[in-house]
């Protein structure tokens, strides 16, 4: 027997040694971590113990995540033995946040443009049936919604030409052009779960981004595949709230898929406002190899919502929840089917030269009864982006240079016919319209000091219309009419100075222009405006930035001079139609604090920080006359002049947490005469909840919430200058919601 102890005593060491054996610890506190999910390459995920330690099998080298709520994901390749892995807190500190705004993967301290993150964290402190609250959390940043799922985007009060839809914005998803060559974008087509973070670029940035003088932003849902995991959601409101999903996320190989489906369906708070969407989602990440990797995106949408339209001021007082006499009658609404594919590539040609390129192309069928007409519209467009990078260095100092351009073009059949009672009656006019748009773009980074970095930014841009008349019932003539706008070169020119490793300061001069959309010329009793010209102005802004340790300050102030300023009007008939209108000085300040007081993965109270947000805009026109009215010095129409934002967030370590916002919005004149104002309102949202990680694999979550739990009466979307005094788009009142997730990691 003692000659086989030897051998018994090296299986027993073996068996011992043959397992990687992980301590995960809190890499400020050097604290041990409980409860961190940990998934192996090959195997099944477990949880950390109370003392951070936890046991896998095996003896050969393999991949290991680490995830654990309020900290950065981790993955790292381990073989047999005792390893301790230190897990970082999520940080929003600005020095390490990264953002890719105008191409420049940067922290935000280094960026020299006013840019807000909206992120998971933000999109979950609301009720996730809307983009609108997170959005509106960000100064300078404002989201309307006139009706359940019919947006209009105001970023530094771009949205005055903006009667309904996304204009004057150009909005990108999954590094593709989102907005089409007609300078439309049909953002309602997207569920909040098909966004996953965004970054918001303030102000004119057509030198990367081409046309829009109100900004641009990025929206991305790009494939993470982390770990296997099946996952879905209810929830359910006021107003006839439902919404379900149904989500995927597989691993193959390095890479792996994600697919997501989700139906939300609502009543709506005002007669004749009901909504349905149905969007799915499939994405695909692939490292080919070192040197190239692949992405792909499929979107399929199924968009109908109801209008009820806009209300005088005795009709809001009457009843705010009855729609527009008429709306019902015609079946005013909107119903869109859209599909959106994508295909993108990164090449690697060495360390330091890569290209990105990204095509698209999409279909849509639009379908739109009005009080006034019934419009229908089947249209297909593609385009793509691409772009260049080399970085090398220039007097000795880190230089990168970015080049590349963008394409797109859309065809469309539109016909607009009677509407009888919500049914497409005789055809009044028909056209085939084509859209085209593209710019090339140039510029170059140079950190010329430690201190230092300059940025020279230049895109060359040109876009067409063609509107080829087929009928016309009316009798006016048919044909193809052409307008094309003369090619335009914008630049940019920003300066960043590092003071210290905590805070920087920056300033920029950007050039912007904005031609006219097809809906601008093309307008819904028929005529065609093809003088309009395209807006053009200059930015000059200066902004500072503070990121230490559990505080945030980001504060920008710009003067943006914009000429031939597009604005709204109504005629008797309640059509909706466009005129240059001189030119508009528009002074803001913007800031941002946040700050942290607990953030301790250990206590009890694991998070409670608080957060604000002002936004002053100083907006006028300066050169404004219409017939014999006279309305230079004006406040500029729909703009409120002053916002304020504040948020809290409490988490404990249970799983309990607490979502506080307040939002402040000063009145804002409804016409261009400034005689008519809505008033100021106070808007305060609640969500509360509970979330928790069972043995490894299963997450829970329960939630509810109140939003407008003042019960303020406000129009979150008014009509400008319209006939008859119809300004008013009413708000819900106070309205609740609550759900459920479940989450299953295989």
């Amino acid at each position: 027997m003692r000659k086989y102890l030897p051998l018994l005593f090296l299986v027993i060491s073996f068996s011992t040694i043959a397992q990687v054996q992980f301590k995960v610890v809190d890499a400020n506190t050097a604290l041990p971590l409980e409860n961190v999910r940990i998934r192996p390459e090959n195997g099944v995920a477990q949880l950390s113990n109370t003392s951070g330690i936890v046991a896998f099998p095996g003896s050969e080298a393999q991949s290991f995540t680490f995830f654990k709520s309020g900290y950065e994901t981790f993955s790292g390749k381990f073989a047999a033995g005792e390893h301790v892995v230190e897990l970082a807190e999520k940080s929003l500190n600005l020095s390490e946040v990264t953002v890719t705004a105008f191409e420049s993967e940067r922290p935000l301290l280094e960026q020299s443009a006013a840019i807000a993150i909206v992120s998971e964290r933000d999109f979950n402190r609301f009720n996730e049936t809307s983009i609108v609250n997170s959005f509106n959390t960000k100064p300078g940043v404002r989201i309307e919604e006139r009706a359940p799922a019919s947006y209009r985007i105001s970023i530094r009060g771009s949205s005055l030409r903006s009667p309904f839809g996304v204009r004057n914005v150009k909005v990108y998803w999954n590094e593709v052009p989102f907005t089409s060559p007609d300078g439309t974008t049909p953002l309602n087509l997207l569920d909040l779960s098909n966004i996953r973070t965004a970054e918001v670029i303030k102000g004119p940035s057509g030198s990367i981004y081409g046309a829009g003088n109100g900004g641009a932003i990025s929206l991305n849902s790009q494939v993470l595949a982390q770990e296997n995991r099946i996952s879905t959601e209810y929830s359910a409101g006021s107003f006839g709230l439902n919404r379900f999903r149904l989500g995927l996320s597989q691993q193959i190989g390095a890479g792996g898929i994600e697919a997501s489906f989700v139906s939300q369906k609502s009543d709506g708070y005002r007669d004749h406002s009901a909504m349905d969407r149905k969007v799915f989602q499939l994405g695909s990440f692939f490292p080919v190899s070192e040197k190239q990797e692949i992405r792909t995106q499929l979107l399929i949408s199924d968009l109908n919502y109801q209008i009820p339209g806009p209300l005088n001021a005795d009709q809001l007082a009457a009843d705010p929840t009855q729609a527009r006499p008429g709306s019902a009658n015609q079946n005013s609404s909107i119903a869109q089917q859209s599909v959106f594919a994508s295909f993108g590539h990164l090449y690697r040609f060495s360390e330091k030269t890569s290209n990105n390129t990204t095509v698209y192309l999409n279909t849509n069928d639009f379908e739109n009864p009005f009080i006034l007409d019934y419009k229908k519209e089947l249209g297909f467009g593609f385009g793509g982006r691409t772009k260049f990078t080399h970085d090398t260095q220039l007097a000795g100092k880190a230089f990168r240079l970015i080049a590349g351009g963008e394409y797109q073009t859309s065809l469309t059949d539109a016909q607009n016919f009677g509407n009888r009672q919500g049914v497409a009656d005789t055809v009044r006019f028909s056209d085939k319209l084509r859209a085209t748009q593209g710019f090339l773009f140039q510029q170059a980074e140079w950190d010329f000091t430690e201190k230092f970095i300059f940025t020279l930014g230049l895109s060359e841009n040109f876009s067409t219309f063609e509107i080829d008349r087929q009928i016309d019932a009316a009798g006016g003539p048919t044909g193809l009419q052409t307008r094309t706008f003369d090619p335009i070169v914008v630049p940019r020119v920003a300066l960043n100075y590092g003071i210290n490793s905590n805070s920087a300061i920056y300033g920029s001069v950007s050039s912007g222009f904005s031609p006219p959309t097809i809906d601008e010329v093309r307008t819904n009793e028929g005529s065609l405006n093809l003088d309009l010209e395209a807006e053009k102005g200059v930015n000059y802004e200066i902004g500072y930035r503070i990121g230490k340790g559990k505080l945030n300050l980001d504060v920008a102030t710009y003067y943006f001079k914009l000429d031939q300023t597009i604005t709204t009007f109504t005629n008797s008939q309640g059509v909706v139609l466009f005129r240059n209108a001189g030119s508009t000085d528009q002074k803001g300040i913007e800031a941002a604090l946040d700050y942290a007081f607990v953030r301790n993965g250990q206590g009890f109270i694991q998070d409670l920080s608080f957060g604000t947000a002002y936004t002053g805009q100083f907006f006028t026109f300066k050169n404004y006359q219409k017939r014999a009215d006279d309305f230079s010095g004006n406040a500029l129409t729909g703009v409120p002049e002053t916002t304020l934002v504040s948020r809290i967030d409490f988490r404990t370590k249970c799983g309990i947490y607490l979502n506080f916002t307040h939002q402040y919005v000063s009145e804002l004149p409804l016409n261009d005469a400034n005689t008519v104002y809505q008033d100021a309102y106070n808007l305060v949202n609640l969500k509360f909840g509970w979330a928790k990680t069972f043995a490894g694999k299963w997450d829970l979550e329960a939630f509810g919430g109140v939003d407008n739990l003042l019960d303020e009466s406000y129009s979150l979307g008014n009509d400008l200058n319209p006939f008859g005094g119809r300004f008013y788009q009413p708000a819900p009142t106070r309205n609740w919601y609550g759900g459920v997730k479940v989450g299953f990691s295989f």
